[in-house]
């Protein structure tokens, strides 16, 4: 099983957003006290009241299951170049990379 430290994220993301801990949980409809609580691990919230805080702060929270956690992973480290392709970051570039690159043909 893999545990989610939504005490880290949440205080991580908000920092990164440059919210207060009040301007976070007006946005989000909560009490001030719920993110303090939740930011200092002393409670464990809800999915659906970690849903709501990280959407307030325009983040979207991806449930994914752990037999597949580490091909996401990989995807998301080699830049979503994983498509039939080794995994990981040294993976060659993908079908979509050689699309861009041809100049839009004009039509006739």
């Amino acid at each position: 099983m893999i545990i989610f430290d939504a005490a880290t994220a949440l205080r991580n993301a908000r920092i990164a957003a440059g919210m207060t801990q009040a301007a976070l949980a007006t946005r989000a409809g909560v009490a001030r006290m719920t993110v303090q609580k939740i930011e200092a691990g002393d409670i464990d919230p809800r999915l659906a009241t970690i849903l709501v805080l990280f959407r307030a702060l325009g983040l979207d929270l991806l449930l994914v299951p752990s037999a597949v956690r580490p091909t996401v992973e990989d995807f998301i480290r080699s830049g979503g170049r994983v498509v039939a392709q080794p995994a990981g970051v040294s993976a060659p570039a993908s079908i979509v990379d050689a699309i861009a690159r041809e100049p839009p043909k004009r039509k006739r």
